[in-house]
């Protein structure tokens, strides 16, 4: 089973790079992050078409996330992080396929820091980590996956230096990352390549993307019940050089259940 992350940065502006890269790469199951869409204006027609049921939590401006399957019966769970009723950013959507649970999130950026922003993301990860928690607990097979707009060490970040005081870089957040890894979540692309420098982000600004001056924002995270399963993974790092895409990169996991 293929299970990947992506990023869309606007599902409708960006739709043809879309349904070309889930034909390219045919992944199972797909989480997307930064609709920037309405419920209304999700382009379900297109999805389908391209062989994917959905289900989706739209929102006008910055937000909203999605989970797509080919195949596969989507059961959902909840669209929207236990904890805080009047967070009303729809961040977060989580359902059963294949009878795992599939958590996709598009955590908080903070910036700038300090302040309220970076408040709301502090409050945000404690609600998610009482979640995953929840789900080790339980000793679910489940999936973290989407855009945590954490960095978790210096080597995903081009330049570590100069991101000391960014918020997705800070201590605080580098921290709980660590604290869900202790938990006993797996950080999958990290365990396919322990030496390798992987980036998933690029900004549109000063050629980021030609001179490879990266970020890893985008993870995929496996409960114990997982592990075993890994088989391989990867960064599309391609799709970010196709005219019109994102400046995330589709992320994906090869899992053998």
């Amino acid at each position: 089973m293929k299970i990947a992350t992506y990023n869309v940065n606007g599902i409708n502006g960006r739709l043809p790079v879309l349904l070309k890269w889930l034909k390219e790469a045919g992944p199972d199951i797909v989480c997307l992050q930064e609709l920037k869409a309405p419920q209304e204006r999700f382009p379900l027609k297109e999805i389908n078409a391209a062989g994917y049921q959905a289900i989706w939590n739209g929102q006008k401006s910055w937000n909203g996330v999605a989970i797509l399957a080919k195949d596969l019966e989507i059961t959902e769970v909840q669209r929207a992080l236990p904890g805080n009723p009047e967070d009303l950013q729809s961040r977060y959507i989580e359902a059963i396929i294949d009878q795992m649970v599939i958590c996709c999130l598009y955590l908080p950026n903070g910036n700038p820091y300090p302040g309220p922003k970076f408040d709301y993301k502090l409050d945000w990860i404690k609600r998610f980590k009482n979640r995953a928690n929840e789900l080790i607990t339980m000793e679910l097979p489940a999936v973290l996956i989407g855009d945590f707009n954490i960095i978790p060490e210096p080597r995903d970040v081009y330049k570590p230096e100069r991101w000391e005081n960014d918020a997705l870089f800070r201590k605080e957040v580098r921290k709980a990352y660590k604290e869900l890894l202790n938990k006993g979540w797996l950080d999958s692309i990290r365990t396919l390549y322990p030496d390798d420098t992987i980036y998933t982000f690029w900004d549109y600004l000063y050629k980021a993307y030609d001179r490879n001056a990266g970020i890893r924002l985008d993870h995929i995270l496996l409960s114990p019940y997982l592990h075993s399963g890994l088989r391989s993974g990867g960064v599309d790092s391609h799709v970010r050089g196709w005219a019109k895409s994102s400046d995330h990169a589709p992320v994906w996991i090869q899992l053998e259940k």
